[in-house]
């Protein structure tokens, strides 16, 4: 396989470091470390590009906090200088990488995301039920996956991929924080037992996003090119196999969760589950049918309860009628691409926002 050379030049130049810049204060241009940074812009990167240069870049303390929807998650959040470097890194590799995945990935790429992942899924479930009487899918499930990514492992990949020591550098230090253990253990308890060190890309982090897809590219190429699996469908840890026959795919589970297991020392939860299309396929938020889908029972729990949230800190004053419609309009997208008629027509009809006020007067959403 050919090792890309010569990246760290590239990563390092001012242009691309502007442009990083540009890209990594999109939406959050008026927030206090973004002013602060943009007041002696040419200066800051200045300085960045010459702890890259000579290596004495290090990365700032991690900011944590937690988000409980769908599930929690521990979220660590980086300075924004440091979220300049991870941009630069980004613009360079991503582009590279994302030629070597397959098709049928589909989290965090131009062209791709949540509805062309449930379009594929309906578009091959329809195919088998026409052509066989009662064919079922496979959904892999993997537990706590961004917490539980091996560094070694995670770094081999890269070194079989980038012929750059400079770049490799700089990676190491990303990968293997010095200050924070990203890793947790197995299990259902919560975040606030001790961290595991050598284990667990940061979710916030940009170029996690990318590693944990370079990462599960490895499972990708053996389940196309080894197994020679056709129907095989991924949304970063979310994966889903379709097959006629419900033996084959209890042997596939089995290849595959020892791949998983030998190979990114990654371990498949009890949500791992074998079942008939019929049933409908829950995934990306929907559940798919070969005539139909519909939003998941989650999703919709979720939708509501969030429009809740948003309708009560409204009245209170805590948000404005711009915060609530970009979501409203986020989840109006959402519900576009599924059969749900009648729960649009309800959340709308319910909806009305209206501030805390003396005369109770009633703004328009």
């Amino acid at each position: 396989m050919k090792r890309f050379k010569g990246l760290y030049e590239q990563i390092i130049d001012y242009e691309n470091l502007w442009n990083a810049y540009l890209n990594a204060r999109k939406g959050k241009r008026y927030r206090g470390e973004v002013l602060e940074f943009t007041h002696n812009v040419e200066e800051n990167l200045i300085q960045l590009q010459n702890e890259l240069i000579h290596k004495t870049y290090k990365i700032g303390r991690y900011r944590e906090f937690y988000l409980h929807e769908p599930k929690k998650r521990l979220i660590m959040a980086l300075p924004f200088r440091d979220r300049v470097v991870q941009w630069a890194i980004y613009q360079v590799i991503n582009p590279l990488f994302d030629k070597q995945f397959i098709d049928d990935s589909f989290a965090c790429r131009e062209g791709k995301g949540v509805q062309k992942a449930a379009d594929r899924v309906q578009y091959w479930s329809r195919k088998l039920e026409r052509s066989h009487k009662k064919p079922y899918y496979l959904k892999l499930d993997i537990s706590k996956y961004f917490y539980r990514i091996d560094h070694d492992v995670l770094i081999n990949i890269l070194n079989r991929k980038i012929n750059d020591k400079d770049l490799m550098w700089l990676l190491n230090i990303i990968i293997r924080s010095e200050d924070t253990p990203f890793g947790v253990p197995l299990g259902d308890h919560g975040f606030e037992k001790e961290r595991i060190d050598g284990i667990g890309m940061p979710i916030g982090n940009l170029v996690s996003q990318l590693f944990a897809n370079l990462y599960m590219n490895e499972l990708d190429q053996y389940a196309k090119h080894e197994m020679k699996l056709h129907h095989y469908i991924r949304y970063m840890d979310d994966v889903v196999i379709l097959h006629e026959d419900k033996k084959e795919l209890h042997r596939i589970f089995e290849e595959i969760e020892a791949f998983l297991s030998y190979e990114l020392k990654l371990q498949l939860n009890n949500k791992t589950t074998i079942r008939p299309i019929k049933d409908g396929i829950e995934y990306v938020g929907y559940r798919i049918w070969p005539t139909h889908r519909k939003l998941s029972k989650k999703t919709v729990k979720k939708m509501k309860a969030r429009l809740k949230y948003l309708k009560n800190s409204f009245a209170r004053g805590e948000v404005n009628v711009d915060d609530v419609r970009s979501t409203l309009m986020s989840y109006l997208g959402l519900m576009k691409h599924a059969n749900c008629y009648n729960l649009k027509n309800k959340i709308l009809r319910e909806f009305v926002l209206m501030r805390n006020t003396q005369d109770n007067e009633k703004v328009a959403s």
